[in-house]
């Protein structure tokens, strides 16, 4: 992203983009319990919905994002909740994520197609990726209207198997129209990765 994208988020953050969205997406609450424990990454985490959720349950997250304005917001949720949550402020399309491993890392909506090769290489051994994008859709639903940030039917699905034969093999892969917490309809490609123990 650019500074103009830095800035732009920032201003959207600072006008209350989002405020009303607390809530953790709703595959990773489905898969909660079934997902590693241990350290966590969110990439992309805007003000912290999912951090502060995978926190709650007892993880140790770092969380990062472009937006200065949305992490204040996020570690201001995480003091008043008294969750422990390592929030990094980077552009992620030109800065390397942290290093690693990771049991588990989620990725939601957030478009970044170079970004999945680093997201393998920091799986810890039976590791997680949980990731959920906009995908291309014949109904009017929510999110973003450039093609650009949305994917196209089955391209999650192909990023996925591109992955190293042996390491890694995909639990769950579903497209279609979800409703979210809040009412809005959305068309969603959902995935669920795990890395090969070692």
């Amino acid at each position: 992203m650019s500074e103009a994208d830095r800035r732009k988020w920032n201003e959207r953050y600072r006008e209350g983009a989002y405020a009303e969205r607390e809530h953790p997406t709703a595959l990773l609450e489905e898969w909660s319990a079934r997902l590693p424990r241990g350290r966590a990454l969110d990439v992309a985490c805007g003000a912290g919905r999912n951090s502060l959720f995978l926190a709650s349950t007892g993880r140790q997250v770092d969380a990062v994002d472009i937006s200065g304005v949305a992490l204040d917001r996020a570690r201001q949720a995480a003091a008043d909740r008294g969750l422990d949550v390592r929030f990094i402020e980077a552009d992620l399309e030109s800065a390397a994520l942290p290093a690693g491993p990771y049991d588990l890392i989620v990725l939601v909506r957030y478009v970044n197609r170079a970004l999945f090769p680093q997201l393998i290489e920091r799986f810890a051994a039976g590791g997680v990726l949980l990731c959920e994008q906009h995908v291309d859709a014949d109904e009017d639903v929510a999110g973003p209207r450039s093609a650009a940030f949305r994917m196209r039917r089955n391209e999650l699905l192909r990023a996925a198997l591109s992955a190293p034969p042996g390491q890694a093999i995909v639990e769950l892969y579903r497209e279609g129209i979800v409703t979210d917490p809040d009412g809005r309809r959305v068309a969603l490609a959902q995935l669920i990765l795990r890395g090969k123990a070692r």
